[in-house]
Protein backbone atom coordinates (compact mmCIF):
# COMPACT_ATOMS: atom_id res chain seq x y z
CA UNK A 1 0.00 0.00 0.00
CA UNK A 2 2.97 2.65 0.91
CA UNK A 3 5.40 2.99 -0.69
CA UNK A 4 8.52 5.27 0.65
CA UNK A 5 7.01 5.70 4.48
CA UNK A 6 8.74 5.22 7.89
CA UNK A 7 6.87 4.59 10.88
CA UNK A 8 7.90 6.34 13.82
CA UNK A 9 6.72 6.59 17.73
CA UNK A 10 6.84 10.09 19.34
CA UNK A 11 8.76 10.26 23.37
CA UNK A 12 5.76 11.83 24.83
CA UNK A 13 3.88 8.57 25.52
CA UNK A 14 7.05 8.00 28.34
CA UNK A 15 7.99 11.71 29.04
CA UNK A 16 5.81 14.67 28.85
CA UNK A 17 7.35 17.56 28.05
CA UNK A 18 4.08 20.11 29.04
CA UNK A 19 4.52 17.84 32.44
CA UNK A 20 7.83 16.30 33.55
CA UNK A 21 6.26 15.04 36.10
CA UNK A 22 4.45 12.34 34.23
CA UNK A 23 7.16 9.47 33.26
CA UNK A 24 10.14 11.95 35.78
CA UNK A 25 11.59 8.50 36.32
CA UNK A 26 11.54 7.26 32.62
CA UNK A 27 14.97 7.53 31.03
CA UNK A 28 15.94 8.64 27.90
CA UNK A 29 17.99 4.89 27.41
CA UNK A 30 14.47 2.98 28.37
CA UNK A 31 12.00 5.31 26.15
CA UNK A 32 14.28 4.87 22.76
CA UNK A 33 14.97 1.31 23.71
CA UNK A 34 11.40 0.22 24.14
CA UNK A 35 10.53 2.53 20.84
CA UNK A 36 13.08 -0.27 19.33
CA UNK A 37 11.85 -3.28 20.93
CA UNK A 38 8.53 -2.07 19.90
CA UNK A 39 9.45 -1.91 16.04
CA UNK A 40 9.29 1.43 15.53
CA UNK A 41 12.26 2.83 13.09
CA UNK A 42 11.76 6.57 14.22
CA UNK A 43 11.57 8.80 16.88
CA UNK A 44 10.80 12.99 17.27
CA UNK A 45 12.70 14.41 19.94
CA UNK A 46 12.07 14.69 24.08
CA UNK A 47 12.98 17.01 26.55
CA UNK A 48 15.13 13.88 27.89
CA UNK A 49 17.09 13.51 24.19
CA UNK A 50 20.68 14.50 24.73
CA UNK A 51 21.31 17.73 22.39
CA UNK A 52 24.96 16.71 21.55
CA UNK A 53 24.12 15.38 18.33
CA UNK A 54 27.16 12.86 18.19
CA UNK A 55 25.69 11.47 21.41
CA UNK A 56 22.06 11.41 20.01
CA UNK A 57 23.35 9.85 17.14
CA UNK A 58 25.07 7.15 18.91
CA UNK A 59 22.38 5.97 21.28
CA UNK A 60 19.80 5.90 17.78
CA UNK A 61 22.21 4.17 15.47
CA UNK A 62 22.45 1.55 18.70
CA UNK A 63 19.03 0.67 18.38
CA UNK A 64 18.37 1.73 14.33
CA UNK A 65 16.62 4.43 15.16
CA UNK A 66 16.31 8.09 13.13
CA UNK A 67 14.78 11.23 14.16
CA UNK A 68 11.68 12.28 12.05
CA UNK A 69 11.18 15.85 13.44
CA UNK A 70 10.90 17.63 16.48
CA UNK A 71 7.95 20.65 17.82
CA UNK A 72 9.08 23.98 18.01
CA UNK A 73 7.35 26.81 18.96
CA UNK A 74 6.54 30.09 17.28
CA UNK A 75 5.18 32.86 18.88
CA UNK A 76 4.60 35.14 15.91
CA UNK A 77 1.74 36.96 16.82
CA UNK A 78 2.90 37.84 20.39
CA UNK A 79 6.88 39.08 20.03
CA UNK A 80 9.34 40.34 17.97
CA UNK A 81 9.77 38.17 15.57
CA UNK A 82 13.56 38.01 15.62
CA UNK A 83 12.87 35.87 18.71
CA UNK A 84 11.08 33.29 17.24
CA UNK A 85 13.79 33.26 13.76
CA UNK A 86 16.92 33.26 16.66
CA UNK A 87 15.32 30.03 18.14
CA UNK A 88 14.21 28.58 14.77
CA UNK A 89 17.44 28.39 13.44
CA UNK A 90 19.31 27.00 16.18
CA UNK A 91 16.23 24.11 16.11
CA UNK A 92 16.25 23.47 12.26
CA UNK A 93 20.18 22.59 12.51
CA UNK A 94 19.96 20.86 15.20
CA UNK A 95 17.24 18.76 12.90
CA UNK A 96 19.42 19.32 9.96
CA UNK A 97 22.39 17.53 11.92
CA UNK A 98 20.07 14.52 12.69
CA UNK A 99 19.07 14.05 9.47
CA UNK A 100 15.59 15.32 9.51
CA UNK A 101 13.68 16.59 6.52
CA UNK A 102 10.75 18.51 8.57
CA UNK A 103 10.30 20.38 10.94
CA UNK A 104 7.26 20.82 13.38
CA UNK A 105 5.89 23.86 13.69
CA UNK A 106 2.94 25.44 16.36
CA UNK A 107 1.80 29.19 17.25
CA UNK A 108 2.39 29.17 20.53
CA UNK A 109 0.80 33.45 20.35
CA UNK A 110 -1.82 33.42 22.99
CA UNK A 111 -1.45 29.38 23.20
CA UNK A 112 -3.56 28.25 26.48
CA UNK A 113 -2.53 24.29 25.83
CA UNK A 114 0.01 24.84 28.77
CA UNK A 115 -2.38 26.56 31.02
CA UNK A 116 -3.31 24.17 33.59
CA UNK A 117 -6.42 25.50 34.98
CA UNK A 118 -7.75 27.69 31.65
CA UNK A 119 -10.91 26.00 29.83
CA UNK A 120 -10.08 24.34 26.48
CA UNK A 121 -12.96 25.03 24.65
CA UNK A 122 -14.40 28.21 26.66
CA UNK A 123 -10.91 30.00 26.60
CA UNK A 124 -9.71 29.23 23.06
CA UNK A 125 -7.77 32.10 21.25
CA UNK A 126 -9.12 33.55 17.89
CA UNK A 127 -6.49 35.60 15.83
CA UNK A 128 -7.50 39.18 14.75
CA UNK A 129 -6.69 39.84 11.11
CA UNK A 130 -3.51 41.83 12.07
CA UNK A 131 -2.59 38.56 14.10
CA UNK A 132 -3.21 36.65 10.73
CA UNK A 133 -0.60 38.54 8.70
CA UNK A 134 1.87 38.42 11.51
CA UNK A 135 1.33 34.98 11.24
CA UNK A 136 1.37 34.57 7.75
CA UNK A 137 4.74 36.41 7.16
CA UNK A 138 6.47 34.92 9.97
CA UNK A 139 5.62 31.39 8.71
CA UNK A 140 6.80 32.66 5.29
CA UNK A 141 10.30 33.24 6.80
CA UNK A 142 10.25 30.48 8.67
CA UNK A 143 9.50 28.78 5.05
CA UNK A 144 12.66 30.31 3.65
CA UNK A 145 15.16 29.51 6.14
CA UNK A 146 13.82 25.68 6.47
CA UNK A 147 14.46 25.89 2.57
CA UNK A 148 17.96 26.92 3.19
CA UNK A 149 18.67 23.53 4.22
CA UNK A 150 16.63 21.74 1.94
CA UNK A 151 13.62 21.39 4.80
CA UNK A 152 10.31 21.84 4.88
CA UNK A 153 8.21 23.61 7.86
CA UNK A 154 4.72 21.55 8.83
CA UNK A 155 2.53 23.37 10.74
CA UNK A 156 0.53 21.45 13.70
CA UNK A 157 -2.77 22.36 14.39
CA UNK A 158 -2.96 21.95 17.84
CA UNK A 159 -5.96 22.03 20.38
CA UNK A 160 -6.15 25.52 22.42
CA UNK A 161 -4.55 27.57 20.41
CA UNK A 162 -5.49 29.93 16.96
CA UNK A 163 -5.10 26.74 14.56
CA UNK A 164 -7.30 24.34 16.27
CA UNK A 165 -10.54 24.21 13.22
CA UNK A 166 -10.99 23.57 9.96
CA UNK A 167 -12.17 26.97 9.52
CA UNK A 168 -8.76 28.17 10.92
CA UNK A 169 -6.71 25.43 8.76
CA UNK A 170 -8.27 25.91 5.50
CA UNK A 171 -7.73 29.82 5.99
CA UNK A 172 -3.83 28.76 7.18
CA UNK A 173 -3.87 27.14 3.61
CA UNK A 174 -5.83 29.71 1.65
CA UNK A 175 -2.97 32.57 2.84
CA UNK A 176 0.41 30.59 2.86
CA UNK A 177 2.71 29.87 -0.16
CA UNK A 178 2.48 25.85 -0.52
CA UNK A 179 6.31 26.48 -1.81
CA UNK A 180 7.11 27.39 2.18
CA UNK A 181 4.36 26.21 4.36
CA UNK A 182 3.18 22.94 4.24
CA UNK A 183 1.20 20.82 7.18
CA UNK A 184 1.19 18.43 9.87
CA UNK A 185 -2.01 16.18 9.81
CA UNK A 186 -2.96 14.98 13.24
CA UNK A 187 -6.36 12.68 13.46
CA UNK A 188 -6.55 13.28 17.41
CA UNK A 189 -6.50 17.20 17.44
CA UNK A 190 -8.81 17.00 14.73
CA UNK A 191 -11.29 14.70 16.36
CA UNK A 192 -10.91 16.27 20.05
CA UNK A 193 -11.66 19.43 18.61
CA UNK A 194 -14.79 18.37 17.41
CA UNK A 195 -13.80 18.25 13.07
CA UNK A 196 -14.04 15.72 10.02
CA UNK A 197 -10.59 14.16 10.03
CA UNK A 198 -11.38 12.88 6.98
CA UNK A 199 -12.61 16.33 5.45
CA UNK A 200 -9.33 17.96 6.35
CA UNK A 201 -7.58 14.93 4.97
CA UNK A 202 -9.15 15.19 1.61
CA UNK A 203 -9.16 18.72 1.37
CA UNK A 204 -5.59 19.30 2.01
CA UNK A 205 -3.75 15.95 1.21
CA UNK A 206 -1.26 17.85 -1.16
CA UNK A 207 -0.23 20.08 1.42
CA UNK A 208 0.42 17.15 3.99
CA UNK A 209 4.01 16.26 4.72
CA UNK A 210 3.92 15.15 8.20
CA UNK A 211 1.45 12.52 10.11
CA UNK A 212 1.25 12.24 13.73
CA UNK A 213 -1.01 9.32 14.31
CA UNK A 214 -3.38 9.29 17.38
CA UNK A 215 -6.93 8.26 18.78
CA UNK A 216 -9.02 9.42 20.82
CA UNK A 217 -11.27 8.68 24.02
CA UNK A 218 -14.58 10.36 23.53
CA UNK A 219 -15.82 9.19 26.86
CA UNK A 220 -12.89 11.69 28.30
CA UNK A 221 -13.47 14.42 25.69
CA UNK A 222 -17.26 15.13 27.01
CA UNK A 223 -15.86 14.80 30.04
CA UNK A 224 -13.60 17.93 29.22
CA UNK A 225 -16.67 19.53 27.64
CA UNK A 226 -19.07 19.31 30.51
CA UNK A 227 -16.62 19.76 33.44
CA UNK A 228 -14.56 22.77 31.82
CA UNK A 229 -11.14 21.20 32.07
CA UNK A 230 -7.66 22.41 30.53
CA UNK A 231 -5.61 20.34 27.71
CA UNK A 232 -3.31 19.48 30.49
CA UNK A 233 -6.46 18.02 32.08
CA UNK A 234 -7.71 16.22 29.69
CA UNK A 235 -4.03 14.78 28.92
CA UNK A 236 -3.81 13.35 32.47
CA UNK A 237 -7.29 12.45 32.39
CA UNK A 238 -6.60 10.17 29.30
CA UNK A 239 -8.33 11.99 26.21
CA UNK A 240 -5.60 10.63 23.71
CA UNK A 241 -4.56 7.02 23.22
CA UNK A 242 -2.28 4.98 20.20
CA UNK A 243 -4.07 4.30 17.21
CA UNK A 244 -6.29 1.22 17.69
CA UNK A 245 -7.29 2.13 21.20
CA UNK A 246 -9.94 4.82 20.74
CA UNK A 247 -12.93 5.86 18.00
CA UNK A 248 -10.97 6.82 15.58
CA UNK A 249 -10.77 4.83 12.26
CA UNK A 250 -7.38 5.08 10.43
CA UNK A 251 -8.14 2.58 7.69
CA UNK A 252 -9.80 5.66 5.47
CA UNK A 253 -6.25 7.70 5.98
CA UNK A 254 -4.01 5.06 5.68
CA UNK A 255 -5.82 4.43 2.29
CA UNK A 256 -6.32 8.08 1.30
CA UNK A 257 -2.81 8.67 2.28
CA UNK A 258 -1.52 5.71 0.13
CA UNK A 259 -3.68 6.61 -2.94
CA UNK A 260 -2.58 10.40 -2.85
CA UNK A 261 1.45 8.23 -2.86
CA UNK A 262 2.41 10.30 0.43
CA UNK A 263 5.75 9.83 1.31
CA UNK A 264 7.71 10.70 4.69
CA UNK A 265 7.49 9.69 8.67
CA UNK A 266 3.48 8.36 10.27
CA UNK A 267 4.54 9.21 13.91
CA UNK A 268 2.14 7.51 16.48
CA UNK A 269 2.26 10.39 18.98
CA UNK A 270 -0.31 9.99 22.23
CA UNK A 271 0.66 11.44 25.38
CA UNK A 272 -0.77 9.81 28.44
CA UNK A 273 0.43 9.06 31.63
CA UNK A 274 2.82 6.46 31.73
CA UNK A 275 2.11 5.47 35.30
CA UNK A 276 -1.25 4.35 34.10
CA UNK A 277 -0.34 3.27 29.88
CA UNK A 278 2.73 1.53 30.13
CA UNK A 279 4.55 3.17 27.17
CA UNK A 280 5.89 -0.25 26.11
CA UNK A 281 2.68 -1.74 26.11
CA UNK A 282 0.61 0.73 24.06
CA UNK A 283 3.96 0.97 21.75
CA UNK A 284 3.03 -2.66 20.83
CA UNK A 285 -0.80 -2.25 20.72
CA UNK A 286 -0.06 0.64 18.27
CA UNK A 287 2.28 -1.03 16.14
CA UNK A 288 0.59 -4.14 15.69
CA UNK A 289 -3.07 -2.00 15.10
CA UNK A 290 -0.66 -0.30 11.88
CA UNK A 291 0.52 -4.08 10.82
CA UNK A 292 -2.92 -4.78 10.31
CA UNK A 293 -4.66 -1.59 9.04
CA UNK A 294 -1.73 -0.36 6.40
CA UNK A 295 0.56 -2.97 5.98
CA UNK A 296 3.16 -0.92 7.43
Amino acid sequence: MFQDVKLAIAPIGWTNDDMPELGGDITFEQCVSEMALAGFSGSEVGNKYPRNTTVLKKALSLRGLEIASAWFSAVLTSKPMEETTKAFIEHRDFLYEMGAKVIVVSEQGNSIQGQMNTALFESKPVFTDEEWKLLVKGLHLLGDLASEKGMKIVYHHHMGTGIQTIEEIDRLMAETDPAKVSLLYDTGHLVFSGEDYIQVLRKHIDRIYHVHLKDVRIDVVNKVREEKLSFLQAVKAGVFTVPGDGVIDFKPVFAALAAAGYKGWLVVEAEQDPAIANPLEYALKARAYIRETSGL
